[in-house]
């Protein structure tokens, strides 16, 4: 497995054992993992920035500017998903319930448990997604 920075939407605190957050997009912040050869090389945080409804791209910018190769979320809607893809990171769809917090998501990128979620699986908005 070649060196990888990987986003984990995530609440507060942060780091390996803080919780996943719901929505990608309003997360307090993200985890940044790094791998290289299946292990956890370097860990960091990173604040989201507040957007309004319908401003699902500006985490894809932010993602984008530190370098991140992929994103691990339990569900996201197109416009982000296309928007993600369009600037290269890879965004793998990981299920709520195993997969609690950033080191279990970590676990599952390494075991490479997660497909990469395609357009079909998005969400069409709603009260049920949750992204």
């Amino acid at each position: 497995m070649k060196q990888l920075r990987i986003a984990v939407p995530t609440n507060n605190p942060g780091g390996l054992n803080a919780e996943r957050s719901d929505h990608f997009g309003q997360c307090d912040l993200f985890t940044i993992i790094e791998i290289a050869n299946g292990e956890i090389i370097n860990s960091d945080i990173l604040e989201n920035i507040t957007h309004s409804a319908g401003g699902c791209m500006v985490p894809v910018h932010l993602l984008q500017d530190q370098k991140i190769d992929a994103i691990v979320v339990g569900g996201m809607g197109k416009r982000p998903l296309l928007g993600f893809q369009s600037v290269g990171i890879q965004v793998y769809a990981a299920p709520r319930g195993k997969y609690q917090n950033v080191q279990a998501v970590i676990d599952g990128v390494v075991a490479k448990e997660f497909h990469l979620m395609d357009p079909q699986q998005a969400c069409q908005g709603g009260d049920n997604c949750h992204h």
